[in-house]
């Protein structure tokens, strides 16, 4: 058996073109497009990589993107003015804080500023209670393309035994909730977790977020299963990308699987813009 590949950077262009014809549209009708306010606290040069490919996809479907760099030495009270002014403001759709502040900052008192709806991100108490309570909001960008990955191998969920490694907030809770509301039986592994290649073993979808690199082999999956691997690492000589999951040996067990680059990445970005426009057509409509 080979895996099919469930290939994320198509999924996420396709979004994207869709997102770019409704933006065409809105402009011609002589509205204005959404918007995206981009915070970047410091200058910590992965994060300073990640905005830029956050303001290129912006720019790819005609959302205009808005740059609040602070320097690293901010203080609470000044970033959080800064929250609140973007909260304000009625021609800002959405606001995405790159994370990891800087140490002195505490990132669960700014997240806890951002509006709801403004709440690109889906990481506010507030969005992750929505999404427990199965109401409208605004969720998180890598469970959310995850989902779209999922759903594009036109497996049906309902009845299906998922396993789900990692429990954070940004992915491992929110996506075995969304497993969840799709009909799903979910198990979360953690690192204190016993035997968790046996458990494994029988999950017909396995999504892992462990963060560890090459933790899952191949005896681990189940024959035909569905396999999406959120994690990316440099491998020995730091000139290849890998994930979570040791790639060959699934590939051999695995009924779909997503590969590492290319996979979960291009989805999360594309979230992102698909959640600005939600946060702007809902806006739109009050």
């Amino acid at each position: 058996m080979t895996a099919h590949i469930i290939d994320g950077k198509v999924i996420a262009q396709n979004i994207k073109n869709e997102l770019k014809q409704k933006i065409t549209a809105i402009q011609a009708a002589g509205k204005r497009p959404p918007c995206l306010a981009v915070m970047l606290v410091g200058n910590d040069p992965a994060s300073e990589v990640y905005v830029g490919h956050k303001k290129k996809a912006c720019a790819e479907v005609g959302i205009e993107s808005r740059s609040v760099t602070l320097p690293a030495d901010v203080s609470q009270e000044t970033l959080s003015e800064h929250l609140r002014k973007l909260n304000a403001d009625p021609n800002v759709d959405g606001i995405l804080l790159q994370l990891p502040l800087p140490k002195h900052l505490k990132s669960d008192e700014a997240i806890d500023l951002i509006s709801p709806e403004k709440d690109v991100d889906g990481l506010t108490p507030y969005s992750q209670g929505l999404l427990n309570w199965k109401r409208p909001g605004l969720t998180s960008c890598t469970p959310l393309g995850i989902m779209e990955l999922i759903n594009s191998t036109g497996v049906d969920l309902r009845g299906k035994r998922a396993v789900v490694i990692g429990r954070s907030v940004l992915v491992g809770l929110p996506v075995a909730v969304l497993l969840g509301n799709a009909g799903a039986t979910v198990t979360s592994i953690n690192s204190k977790t016993v035997k968790p290649e046996e458990i494994c073993r029988h999950a017909d979808i396995l999504v892992v977020a462990a963060g560890v690199k090459h933790m899952v082999k191949g005896d681990w999956i189940k024959p035909g299963a569905l396999v999406i691997d959120v994690g990316i690492h440099r491998d020995g000589d730091g000139k290849k990308l890998v994930g979570d999951v040791v790639y060959e040996e699934a590939m051999q067990k695995a009924g779909w699987i997503t590969p590492v680059p290319g996979g979960v990445g291009p989805m999360t970005i594309a979230s992102l813009l698909s959640n600005c426009m939600t946060a702007y057509e809902r806006r739109m409509q009050r």
